[in-house]
């Protein structure tokens, strides 16, 4: 079924569940990082420096759009030569598997995503506008000044629902597609679209093909994504299956990201809010579309911990999904 079924012994279903767990339960394992980088980090490192080294203002379009196309060939090849280094190496000992564990746990984000958004909440409530804009601005990319304190909270429920679909979902999907270089091409990939992956004046063309190619790569995985949160709807206070199906399907193309509007849609039918609208980035106002416009777009922490509860219900969801798979594997 898989193309990499087992590390020694181990199905890579049983591995990713194993991971998930860890993951919910320990988190980043911050302190290590303050010893030594985090894998992203040192991915995010030499994106920078090939931008600051290539990314020169005096080229023309076509010129940093080839240095970009580039860039992403040699990441994507080094994210899949270390995946299945990694991989051989762990195929090479009776519990090389915790070498894939741990890789996994590093790369998957249930518990940060959920830490953060519930930090915007707590500061919503104890800490004012100001409070919520520093917590906010740690999870989204647009400028938080201009938001007041609904806009927080919605800006804080796109972005949870935005990542399930990156940051939970996509790395499972191509794990348990491709093992561990699916999963670190994944990665890898999504870190360039974060870093360079903008519609700016300097990055326009030199990450035109790091952001198409994480459009790609996230097609598949956002519209899973939308799905669990409509599923998960079902099992939560006051969760709308029904309005969630309803708002995936008639929004979730209207946002101007091709992925980034299903998760958000269902959760925005889910809960009964409304998300999106007008928004700054870098200064200047976009236009866009409200998702679930027939819902109120005034929320606040409480949203926000509504829309945490469908999260975590999302995530058993598809943990319990890959204990099937991890249980099928053993028979």
């Amino acid at each position: 079924m898989f193309l990499n079924p087992e590390i020694a012994g181990l199905s890579i279903a049983a591995i990713l569940f194993a991971a998930l767990v860890l993951d919910a339960v320990f988190g980043e394992f911050g302190p290590l990082f303050r010893v030594i980088p985090h894998p992203v980090a040192v991915v995010g490192g030499l994106v920078g420096w090939f931008d600051r080294r290539l990314n020169r203002e005096q080229r023309t379009d076509s010129a940093r759009r080839v240095r970009g196309a580039v860039v992403v060939v040699l990441m994507v090849a080094l994210a899949a030569a270390v995946g299945w280094g990694l991989t051989e190496l762990a195929r090479m000992f009776p519990y090389g598997w915790a070498i894939e564990l741990v890789a996994i746990t590093l790369l998957i984000a249930q518990r940060s995503l959920f830490d953060h958004v519930r930090a915007v909440a707590h500061a919503l409530d104890q800490d004012g506008l100001e409070g919520a804009r520093l917590a906010v601005a740690r999870i989204v990319g647009r400028d938080p000044k201009t938001l007041d304190a609904h806009g927080v909270a919605r800006a804080a429920i796109e972005s949870l629902a935005e990542n399930f679909a990156d940051g939970v979902v996509a790395p499972a999907f191509w794990y348990l597609l491709l093992g561990l270089p699916g999963l670190l091409v994944y990665k890898t990939v999504n870190t360039m679209d974060s870093m360079i992956g903008y519609r700016t004046p300097r990055h326009r063309a030199f990450g035109m093909v790091a952001a198409r190619l994480d459009d790609v790569l996230n097609y598949v995985p956002a519209r899973i994504a939308a799905v669990m949160i409509v599923v998960a709807s079902l099992f939560v206070p006051r969760g709308q299956p029904v309005s969630a199906l309803r708002v995936m399907a008639r929004d979730g193309g209207k946002h101007r990201s091709p992925n980034a509007g299903w998760p958000e849609a269902a959760i925005a039918g889910g809960i009964g809010v409304a998300l999106a609208g007008p928004r700054s980035y870098d200064g200047k106002v976009e236009d866009e579309s409200w998702v679930g416009g027939e819902f109120s777009a005034q929320i606040g922490g409480t949203d926000i911990r509504r829309a945490l509860y469908l999260f975590v219900v999302a995530c058993l969801f598809e943990a319990v999904i890959i204990a099937l798979l991890a249980s099928v594997s053993l028979r």
